[in-house]
């Protein structure tokens, strides 16, 4: 391990004993897990926990215990077009790009978490993450699912380095990047994960990590050339070799399940595939689709599950038995997941679940 990454984890391992001694149980991990390495336990999610019908508040979505959780981003295309270019913001939305529907109240203090409007664009949800992170010190390490809904708009101002800019304003130090993987050696992410792994689950207390995955509307745009993965994946690739890695806030995801190594296929410029070390994709296609999984957890890859109640035999997918939930996040462990997701916001309990992996 090299002497940068030794001495971040030195200073992250001393803020893990904060979660073991003070954090709620809802925010703290399963006993025994901290001590795992990140890539070595299986976490549990909730999918658009931003939405007001998932958490009446994005905090509620925070204290739930949940190992992620997801938040659907708009660049404000369709103002480029109506107002001949120029956007202020980000928004925060399932379905609708031109207003802000979430649970979002771009607090400034704990009591304000829950106490203001709702409906705020990303800084407004990021300033909610950072409360949180501020009044629970030492809190688990949590995933930020960040869906760009119609990918980056970098002509428009709003592409990775702005979307970099903003994270870091709002968050800072309360996010592990791309940098703090590699340790600030010259290396990929590829190769700073095959050797050196993930940090443990203690040494990532008080961390968000960001995860970056390409838009439905995105994904079915015949004129957008330039997914959210290729754009991110490029950008570090640029920032490494300019020695400004420490700028990027976030780990693009290779999205939708597919055997053996699906950068391969999937990126035809060989020198972005080394940027990808999390995938993520539907639970079903990755346990019923003949994928070995086990290539995933070998080279120390995370792994997300996606809609892990669709797996055959189906279960709800919003309020399961806790019983039948547990089952299925048990199984998708089993089969080397590293988050499992589903909308089982009523669930606290299988939420706040830390299990091994594999």
């Amino acid at each position: 391990m090299n002497p940068s990454r030794r001495a971040g984890i030195a200073a992250l391992a001393a803020t893990a004993a904060v979660l073991l001694v003070s954090a709620a149980p809802a925010q703290a991990d399963t006993v025994g897990a901290s001590g795992s390495p990140y890539s070595a336990t299986t976490a549990v999610g909730v999918h658009n926990a931003y939405e007001q019908q998932t958490y009446e508040h994005l905090a509620d979505a925070l204290d739930s215990g949940a190992g992620l959780i997801e938040l659907d981003v708009w660049t404000n295309s369709f103002d480029v077009v109506a107002k001949g270019g120029g956007m202020s913001d980000w928004r925060v939305s399932h379905e609708n790009p031109l207003a802000n529907a979430n649970n979002c109240a771009n607090a400034t203090a704990p009591e304000q978490l829950r106490g203001l409007s709702r409906d705020q664009d990303l800084a407004g949800c990021l300033a909610d993450l950072r409360v949180w992170h501020d009044a629970n010190p030492g809190h688990r390490p949590v995933m930020i699912k960040i869906e760009m809904k119609d990918g980056f708009n970098a002509p428009g101002g709003l592409g990775p380095r702005e979307f970099d800019a903003l994270l870091d304003d709002r968050l800072g130090s309360a996010l592990f990047r791309p940098s703090d993987l590699t340790g600030g050696a010259p290396v990929t992410l590829d190769e700073a994960v095959r050797a050196d792994g993930w940090p443990g689950r203690g040494e990532l207390a008080g961390k968000f990590i960001v995860e970056l995955i390409p838009g439905t509307v995105e994904e079915k745009n015949p004129a957008d050339p330039l997914w959210t993965d290729v754009e991110y994946a490029t950008h570090l690739r640029d920032l490494a070799a300019a020695g400004t890695l420490d700028e990027a806030v976030a780990f693009p995801a290779v999205h939708r399940a597919e055997a053996g190594d699906p950068r391969q296929a999937r990126y035809p410029d060989a020198t972005i595939r080394p940027w990808f070390v999390i995938f993520d994709g539907d639970a079903a296609a990755f346990v019923n689709g003949g994928i070995d999984t086990g290539w995933y957890r070998d080279r120390g890859y995370l792994l997300v599950m996606t809609d892990a109640h669709q797996v055959a035999p189906a279960i709800d997918g919003t309020s399961p038995s806790e019983e039948a939930a547990r089952a299925r996040v048990d199984e998708l462990a089993a089969g080397n997941a590293s988050v499992v997701t589903a909308d089982w916001h009523p669930l606290p309990g299988v939420l706040s679940r830390v299990v091994p992996r594999g």
